[in-house]
């Protein structure tokens, strides 16, 4: 049980394709996969940059905690960051019993056939972390 790399940053926006289009015009990268995540009611498009990805966040709904981020923050930004684990009911509980405020008691489904979990960013230093593993 482990982390065993960063995963992605997740990156909120207001529009998936206008900023889509700025990531493969501006930048040259190519987006790999697009997805509409509805228990996070999220859109979501995913470039690869070396041995991560960026994931961008568009929301599907005012109450979405991208909305609420996007209020937050006008332009938009790095949201959460994400680490990949071979175990993330372990290290749910490993974090647990660390004292770290967990959002998701238990994994929850993500984009890309994943599972996820939120560490509240007040037991983090004040950055979303997300845990990420492939679904078994």
């Amino acid at each position: 049980m482990m982390i065993t790399k960063i995963d992605h940053l997740g990156i909120a926006v207001h529009s998936l394709d206008e900023t889509v289009s700025y990531y493969e015009k501006a930048l040259g990268l190519k987006c790999e996969h697009r997805e509409e995540v509805p228990s996070q009611k999220v859109r979501t498009a995913f470039f690869t940059v070396g041995q991560t990805h960026i994931e961008l966040l568009e929301p599907t709904s005012p109450d979405s905690p991208i909305a609420k981020f996007l209020e937050k923050n006008p332009k938009g930004g790095i949201h959460h960051v994400a680490f990949g684990t071979d175990d993330i009911t372990g290290q749910l509980a490993t974090a647990k019993g660390a004292g770290v405020a967990l959002i998701n008691e238990t994994p929850v489904n993500g984009a890309h056939e994943m599972q996820v979990a939120f560490l509240h960013p007040k037991s983090t230093y004040g950055v979303l972390t997300e845990l990420c593993a492939k679904k078994h």
